[in-house]
């Protein structure tokens, strides 16, 4: 089982390169966690998921969690992990400094927060649901909740769940029928949640879950759902943790993967009412939810890319040692690492896993801007940017994992399907990314709807008009680039034939979505690879010939040849046609 080690140069060519870091620092609010800052935290960051975290991994997933006497109980290995991560500072790089966090920006906490995921992804959802809690108090909690709940939040000493889903309210939220009765100063709430990711645990001090819960003659529907924040431990006036609230986990899952998270069912008020505080207005739960459940889905999104490069390192050393065979040029029986299928898997896996990152940190980096730039068009116009590639990093992203996870195992070969050997690990904590915060149908659903019929496709047509422009930006230089810039084009024409197809049959969308989602994810991380590929040949042509940029535009070309032209299948499957889908009812669906 290989160890792990952070890719610290791909992070700061991206953070250089394609985010200008040094520019993107000095928005305001980021002045005093410029590039010395970055520098200076980057390698200690890496030090600490290298050595003290990525060896939890695979210990913490044989020893899983189990609920015993009403207490969930987590992986011995992990005690006191997440306590050094905290008292490190990791949990809250991007957090307010009022609130005790750093006050980076999020595209340095989102390479950190890669580090954690790839040492060990169970983990990382701890503090991935805190965050999504943090921002949604951020936006909509009152002055009093700030004051109380966000410091412990942000500075990990308290972590916090999303409790959407009930039995019979899956993606379907209209369905949720937790109840929230008026109290006093509070209400009281009372229902059952599922699937809660770190529902219970005794990692931190206390547990902030943000409920979905309906108050008395709230309207049906998804207009009738509010939100309400229910502690485990109830905060006396002077900050102190005080009594247990009505709220328990009453299951813990049996799971495919993420042994060492806890996914918990949470009982809400069985002794008479769990203690509740609204956030936000009364009946816009959904609103002030979906602001945390985007937050969490740029989060998973990047989980994808996390254990996806974790699976390429261990694929990598394992291929590096195992001997079979002979190859020509190599003396005696060689390492399966230079087969030729074998370097296609790696590639493939690198490649990957380098385009979703890109896509990923871009966003996050948009993400930023429309918070903390001085221009309020660009904010508007960034705003936008980050709407349109929110499906992408989370559907995209997140498909990829489950590709580049199960090459790892095909590496592997027959000890790839061994649990001993860590590989299938990998792909079994890779199948959740695209089904929860919103499965991947959703997502595309969501980015074919909401994301081009809804503005007549403007957005993406200004997005694929400066996609346009890198392309253009190429021709002049090397031949290797002039290659990358054809097939720039290529998918940049593919993209707009999908969209006007998609324009002129919006009734067909519903039908296409997957494929035109998978579509543009291709190109726009291929885009944005062509980015550093052209930034890595201007090192190459100043006389740096470090391997690195050598690497950099042989994994972009890779890409564009192995990967990029599966764009004429996911354009074929937008054009064509959809008749056969209303051919089947569902007594269709089974065999006769």
């Amino acid at each position: 089982m290989s160890v792990y080690k952070a890719p610290t140069e791909e992070f700061s060519f991206i953070l250089e390169e394609l985010i200008g870091y040094a520019t993107h620092s000095q928005l305001p609010g980021y002045e005093d966690v410029g590039s010395d800052m970055l520098q200076a935290i980057m390698p200690e960051a890496a030090k600490f998921f290298e050595e003290v975290v990525a060896p939890t991994n695979s210990v913490a997933d044989a020893q899983m969690t189990h609920l015993a006497d009403g207490e969930v109980v987590t992986a011995p290995v992990l005690d006191g992990v997440y306590e050094q991560m905290t008292e490190a500072g990791w949990c809250g790089l991007s957090g307010a400094t009022k609130y005790g966090g750093a006050g980076f920006p999020g595209v340095v906490d989102v390479v950190v927060q890669e580090m954690l995921q790839s040492a060990n992804m169970g983990l990382s959802l701890l503090p991935l649901l805190s965050r999504g809690v943090i921002h949604a108090l951020d936006l909509y909690g009152s002055d009093q909740l700030k004051d109380c709940y966000l410091e412990n939040l942000v500075t990990g000493v308290w972590s916090g769940t999303m409790n959407l889903t009930e039995s019979q309210a899956g993606s379907d939220l209209s369905a949720v029928q937790t109840k929230a009765v008026p109290h006093e100063d509070h209400y009281l709430v009372s229902g059952q949640k599922i699937y809660i990711t770190w529902g219970d645990h005794k990692q931190v001090q206390n547990v902030i879950h943000l409920v979905l819960a309906r108050l008395p003659d709230a309207p049906a529907g998804n207009h009738g759902i509010s939100l309400f924040l229910v502690p485990k431990f109830l905060v006396n006036a002077d900050g102190s943790l005080g009594q247990r609230n009505d709220v328990k986990a009453v299951g813990v899952e049996h799971k495919l993967g993420i042994h060492c998270s806890p996914t918990c069912t949470m009982a809400f008020g069985d002794n008479g009412g769990a203690v509740g505080y609204l956030v936000g207005p009364e009946n816009q739960g959904l609103m002030c939810m979906f602001s945390m459940m985007n937050n969490a889905r740029l989060s998973v999104g990047h989980q994808g890319v996390s254990v996806g490069e974790r699976a390429y390192q261990q694929a990598v050393d394992y291929a590096a040692q195992r001997v079979q065979g002979r190859v020509q040029g190599v003396d005696g029986r060689a390492p399966i690492i230079h087969h030729a299928d074998v370097k296609r898997m790696l590639l493939q896996m690198r490649a990957q896993v380098e385009a979703g990152r890109a896509l990923s940190i871009y966003t996050i980096a948009e993400e930023d801007r429309s918070k903390h730039h001085a221009d309020q068009s660009v904010r508007e116009s960034s705003a936008r940017a980050v709407e349109i590639l929110t499906p992408l990093v989370k559907g995209w992203c997140t498909e990829v994992a489950m590709e580049v996870t199960s090459l790892g195992v095909q590496v592997h070969g027959g000890m790839g399907f061994i649990e001993e050997t860590g590989a299938a690990q990998h792909m079994r904590d890779a199948r959740i990314l695209p089904i929860y915060e919103g499965t991947n149908g959703i997502q595309a659903l969501d980015f074919v709807g909401r994301k081009c019929l809804r503005d007549g496709g403007d957005g993406l047509r200004a997005l694929l008009s400066e996609m346009s422009g890198t392309a253009e930006s190429s021709v002049a230089e090397s031949i290797q680039l002039k290659r990358l810039s054809v097939a720039l084009h290529n998918a940049v024409d593919q993209c707009q034939d999908a969209l006007a197809h998609v324009l002129a049959h919006p009734e067909k969308s519903q039908y296409l979505a997957y494929n035109f989602m998978m579509l543009f994810g291709n190109s726009i991380s291929y885009w944005l690879m062509v980015k550093l590929a052209i930034a890595a040949q201007s090192y190459i042509d100043a006389g740096d010939v470090n391997r690195f940029y050598i690497q950099k535009i042989a994994t972009t070309e890779f890409f564009a040849m192995q990967v990029l032209n599966r764009n004429a299948a996911y354009l074929g499957g937008v054009l064509g046609g959809v008749e056969s889908f209303d051919v089947f009812s569902v007594e269709d669906f089974y065999r006769s």
